[in-house]
């Protein structure tokens, strides 16, 4: 099963009120297991436009784990205070897990 992945866009508005989100959102988080990969605040944008001025990457054991921290209440009580600080683009994505390969393949170079 493929990992999920929650990706946050956000343009911040109020840092305070950001941090009181971090606070408030910490707990729901390890309680949903979920690890947070990047928080960057200048993304190298490659093509096009890119929303924010700060990008987070948070990794879930499955998008079914990612879905359903987002819809926790836990999460559900946080949530309101990154709403009311920022304008947010969020995702969830499934990780990209390869085609295994089966026994006997013979490498075809």
């Amino acid at each position: 099963m493929p990992k999920g992945y929650v990706i946050m866009t956000e343009a911040i508005r109020d840092e305070a009120g950001m941090a009181a989100y971090g606070k408030a959102s910490a707990a729901s988080m390890a309680e949903a297991g979920a690890r947070v990969r990047v928080v960057d605040p200048s993304p190298h944008v490659l093509e096009g436009e890119w929303h924010g001025d700060r990008t987070v990457v948070v990794e879930f054991a499955s998008v079914e784990a990612a879905r359903a921290w987002y819809e926790s209440a836990g999460y559900q009580e946080a949530r309101p205070l990154r709403q009311a600080a920022a304008v947010t683009n969020a995702v969830i994505v499934a990780g990209f897990e390869p085609p295994a390969r089966t026994t006997g393949q013979e490498d075809s170079r």
